[in-house]
């Protein structure tokens, strides 16, 4: 359990700063675009970015370290998903929301709002409520149908996903976001049932549906992600992932997978989970509204003598 919570708590550190980095990559890239070619560079027909430009901001120094972290983040989260509850690791994961707000004052020059404040401060007492209520997880074998449908559903939902977003355009940020947080459920979910990892079997890995619908799940979502940080608010976009990557893993976890709660702490589990979820909800909503105030692409402080 200490192993688990240590790995999901390094998991969310490396997510946050890598969230923040990317958006500055991003908006760095868009501006640099934006000057070069005019305010509607890189965009579609519904005002959303384009693939070009989303993977020239991919490219950047600050989204490619980003990146990393997030790779690092991942082997971190898959080793938390293999040895807490999914709805204790998922969330504790999704608590970079914290230091991806921190960080984006100081490398975005933004300004919380009260409200947002608030937000963070009360997901913080519902993880605390998660840790004091999670008990031993529960098993790592699921039917290889439940497998299939996990492939079938990450495809579904990120093609479908993707195509969703570029119709939505300049308001997609809130909506890629969640699509995302979804995606990276799905990744969470496969790295917990997945074949032929204890004791090691290379083939067994190979043929297992799971292991390619983390594949489609981690890229899908990154990529939706990277959307989301053009579109709209770092902290907002990042609010809407922690409840799709929460909320779906926690109740697969619990309904299929035989994670638990302690003996008579069955309700302190729920009620933080529930806490949890509004109150991502809350800086997704809050941080959002603020976006739209100054725009979708928050401008970076300017260097020093400029």
């Amino acid at each position: 359990m200490i192993i688990g919570l240590v790995t999901a708590v390094a998991a969310s550190v490396c997510y946050g700063t890598g969230s923040v980095l990317q958006a500055v990559g991003t908006r760095r890239s868009a501006r640099e675009e934006t000057a070069a070619r005019g305010a509607a560079a890189g965009s579609t027909e519904h005002g959303g970015p384009s693939l070009a430009s989303t993977a020239k901001a991919a490219v950047t120094w600050e989204f490619i370290v980003g990146t990393v972290l997030d790779l690092i983040g991942f082997g971190l989260g898959a080793l938390a998903a293999r040895l807490l509850p999914l709805f204790l690791s998922q969330t504790i994961i999704s608590a970079n929301l914290v230091i991806t707000a921190l960080l984006s004052i100081k490398l975005l020059g933004l300004r919380l709002k009260q409200l947002e404040w608030i937000s963070i401060a009360v997901l913080c007492g519902a993880l605390v409520m998660l840790a004091a209520a999670a008990g031993p997880e529960g098993g790592h074998h699921a039917a290889m149908a439940f497998h299939w449908w996990l492939l079938i559903g990450s495809v579904v939902l990120i093609a479908g996903g993707s195509l969703l977003v570029r119709r939505l355009g300049r308001g997609a940020a809130i909506v890629a976001g969640l699509l995302s947080g979804l995606g990276f459920g799905a990744l969470g979910v496969g790295v917990r049932i997945l074949n032929g990892v204890q004791p090691f079997d290379l083939g067994q890995l190979l043929g297992d549906p799971a292991l390619y619908a983390i594949l489609v799940g981690g890229i899908g979502g990154m990529y939706l992600h990277t959307v989301a940080l053009q579109v709209g608010s770092v902290n907002g976009a990042t609010a809407a992932l922690v409840v799709g990557e929460t909320v779906v893993p926690g109740a697969i976890g619990v309904l299929w997978l035989g994670d638990t709660s302690k003996d008579g702490l069955g309700w302190l589990a729920v009620l933080g989970f529930l806490v949890a979820v509004v109150s991502a909800v809350g800086v997704a909503y809050f941080g959002q509204s603020e976006a739209e105030e100054h725009g979708a692409q928050p401008k970076l402080p300017e260097p020093a003598g400029h």
